[in-house]
């Protein structure tokens, strides 16, 4: 299993953009006006060269040519089943309708046709990596609260999926067969180790974690 980032060194890693388009003119072009940007790029020449090259999880967007030699765009946007994290830029230089909202349902995020403003490439790139940079930090931060809840005990668990749900310490005590004193002690580990610092910021956690809906 792939370490999830920090969400600290997240924001730090220069976000990379990817180029599939089978045109070197257009590959070249988009090269190094997404370097002038101030990313990363990466081209390839297809979604087959795109697909074999591993894919580190730093900020990234897909600027994606609808019209490939072997997968097309729609294609490799189905089998990537990306989402905020990569999100899709397509480019064609052939639109229509159907095909937008096509690309759109799948998660899209732009559909430009060719010949487009370098500006409005730009824009578009600029609110995919601040998409792809927030949800990599989103995912980091459930991984260290994931983290922390595995590190309770199994009566940690038991104590704080009742509190979240607005019982009382005594309440609490009574479901468990255990003293209202031990609920207080347990109730103090896991605030402790979930990083809590109030029984709202608990609660929030717990929903973020989907612990609240199971009960």
């Amino acid at each position: 299993m792939t370490a999830k980032p920090d969400s600290n060194i997240v924001a730090e890693v220069t976000p990379t953009v990817y180029v599939v388009d089978d045109d070197i003119s257009v590959r070249e072009a988009l090269e190094a006006l997404i370097r002038e940007g101030g990313w990363h790029p990466r081209v390839f020449e297809s979604a087959r060269a795109f697909l074999a090259h591993p894919r580190p999880q730093v900020p990234s967007c897909l600027v994606l040519d609808v019209s490939l030699p072997d997968l097309n765009g729609l294609e490799l946007q189905q089998q990537i089943a990306s989402g905020d994290e990569l999100p899709i830029i397509f480019i064609t230089g052939y639109g229509d309708v159907p095909m937008t909202v096509r690309a759109m349902k799948a998660g899209a995020i732009e559909f430009l046709t060719k010949p487009f403003e370098d500006q409005s490439l730009l824009d578009a790139i600029r609110g995919a990596v601040a998409r792809s940079t927030a949800a990599l930090a989103e995912d980091a931060e459930l991984d260290k609260l994931r983290r922390r809840h595995a590190s309770l005990s199994q009566r940690e668990r038991e104590v704080m999926s009742l509190v979240v749900t607005g019982l009382m310490n005594k309440q609490v005590g009574g479901r468990l067969g255990i003293s209202e004193i031990t609920v207080k002690a347990h109730r103090g580990k896991v605030m402790q180790k979930m990083g809590a610092t109030s029984l709202a910021d608990l609660v929030n956690i717990a929903a973020r974690l989907g612990i609240s809906s199971r009960n």
